[in-house]
């Protein structure tokens, strides 16, 4: 049976830092309640005329140039993004434009933080049903554009970029007993649905963080768990974690108690903010540039935040 596999990842991050230290000649903050609480010391900020779909389009011919194929290969284009403004038409098929590529399915879903991890799931089971042989699949995010930067439990999270996978069809790829993309673990939890927001035409971006923060240290492991199980795996065999860069005060306890003890646990939060979809590609992607997870190895990704949806699946590091 035809399985898929994460041959090369891109991402990218505007020019503009915007540090703890800056953001605190904007609102009542400094950067020692900042990193105390989450573990960010700086983060990207696009530019004003800095569209959604340009960050996707330049992460996405990153990461198609990095896998080695020509751009007319590309048949699926996936966008995961709660942040784009207009309607129609969506980032996808502005990517697809930008790309040149040539008549390829292209959509877009919204998920907010899950929404990568829900993307590469469902690019994995459109390649897996003989609907696509090469996809490009996208996180992305210009959060700055829906950020109260009066509102300090808010503005000092969030960050904008974009990552993306490029996920090829592969016969062999499952051949090991460990998928080149492993099944997902994906759900909601409905009587949460408003604790992450971005409503109405303007938002802005608003969430209940001390109900999203014990969700997550209190749920999480069990189902990292559960991903891990599905793959065939115990967490101490995974090469790297690579969660949605919300906070390090979730990330860091959730490594631990998950058993990952041999992972490189991906930290990009610190660096990068919150960039919501983006946030699990990007990381990855940096990861692999730096090859501080061995070619083959099993890395676990898993997502969670508006909706409240979370997914995960265990895939191979190209």
């Amino acid at each position: 049976m035809t399985g898929s596999r994460v041959v090369a990842l891109g991402h990218y991050q505007p020019e503009r830092v915007l540090t703890n230290d800056e953001l605190a000649t904007m609102v009542e903050t400094n950067d020692e309640w900042i990193q105390s609480r989450v573990g960010i010391r700086e983060r990207r900020i696009a530019a004003p005329d800095e569209s959604v779909d340009e960050m996707a389009w330049r992460a996405a011919a990153k990461a198609i140039a990095n896998a080695g194929l020509d751009v007319t290969e590309i048949d699926y284009v996936i966008v995961a993004t709660c942040t784009a403004i207009d309607r129609s038409p969506n980032i996808a098929a502005r990517v697809a434009a930008r790309l040149g590529l040539g008549n390829p399915a292209a959509i877009d879903l919204n998920t907010a933080c899950s929404g990568f991890a829900y993307a590469l799931a469902t690019a994995d089971q459109a390649i897996r049903a003989g609907a696509a042989t090469k996809a490009v699949v996208i996180g992305v995010e210009k959060l700055s554009d829906w950020t109260d930067w009066t509102d300090r439990t808010t503005c000092v999270l969030i960050g904008d970029g974009a990552g993306a996978a490029v996920l090829v069809a592969d016969e062999t790829a499952d051949a090991d007993g460990v998928a080149g993309v492993g099944p997902v673990v994906w759900g909601s939890v409905p009587e949460m649905s408003d604790a992450v927001r971005i409503e109405g035409r303007e938002g802005p971006f608003q969430q209940e963080g001390l109900s999203v923060f014990r969700w997550a240290t209190t749920q999480l492991p069990e189902i990292a768990q559960q991903v891990c199980a599905k793959a065939g795996l115990k967490p101490g065999e995974l090469g790297g974690v690579v969660l949605h860069q919300a906070n390090l005060r979730i990330i860091e306890p959730l490594a631990k108690r998950l058993g990952a003890v041999n992972a490189v646990v991906a930290k990009d939060v610190v660096e990068s903010g919150n960039t919501s979809a983006a946030s699990i590609p990007i990381a990855l992607s940096k990861l692999v540039e730096k090859r501080e997870i061995p070619s083959g190895a099993p890395v676990l990704l898993f997502g969670f935040g508006g909706g409240l949806s979370y997914a995960g699946q265990v895939i191979r590091c190209p």
